[in-house]
């Protein structure tokens, strides 16, 4: 892993370089096979967290992007739940257009410290269950929220084998609060 990280490290610095050979401060470098996603300050990689990205049907994309969007409390337009009159849950994974039973209604699912880089695809807090998007730990994911602004550079490389689209032992449960390690 550390070769890799190496190479990583060395590859954002120089995709980043601009014509006036500035360095953007922060970037995401998200690495589909690993399951893990870093937070690069100045060319050095300072948080590596696990991830859970997509599951089967529901592949994460892999390219080039930038934040577009930050929202610390994100409600997905896409996905959720149906609730009955009480709140029981009837359905755990319901989309949007899906037919509501009468008395019941769809809660959007939560996404917390969202960030936005590709059309509905985004990276924020949460247990493995994605349609596309990646999800880490909440103490990473409001740390790389904080760290980063509309604009800095999202790369997501790697090939997701079928056991990581499962998630990584980190991600397995909504009460879990192992997080990433430090870098420094």
């Amino acid at each position: 892993m550390w070769p890799r990280l190496c190479m990583l490290i060395f590859a954002a610095a120089l995709a980043e370089s601009n014509a006036c050979g500035q360095t953007p401060v922060a970037s995401i470098e998200i690495d589909l096979q690993e399951q893990t996603a870093y937070l690069i300050q100045n060319g050095r990689a300072i948080l590596a967290t696990p991830i859970s990205s997509a599951r089967e049907g529901h592949l994460t994309k892999t390219g080039s992007f930038k934040v577009l969007e930050r929202a610390r409390s994100h409600f997905s337009t896409l996905h959720g739940k149906i609730v009955d009159a009480r709140g029981n849950t009837i359905v755990a994974d319901a989309d949007a257009d899906m037919p509501v039973p009468r008395g019941c209604r769809f809660v959007p699912a939560p996404m917390r410290y969202f960030i936005r880089f590709n059309n509905a695809t985004g990276m924020h807090a949460g247990y493995p269950a994605s349609h596309g998007c990646v999800r880490l730990p909440e103490q990473d994911a409001l740390a790389i929220f904080n760290a980063v602004d509309i604009g800095t550079p999202v790369t997501v490389f790697g090939h997701a084998a079928e056991e990581a689209r499962r998630g990584p032992a980190g991600l397995t449960t909504r009460g879990d609060h192992s997080g990433g390690v430090m870098l420094r």
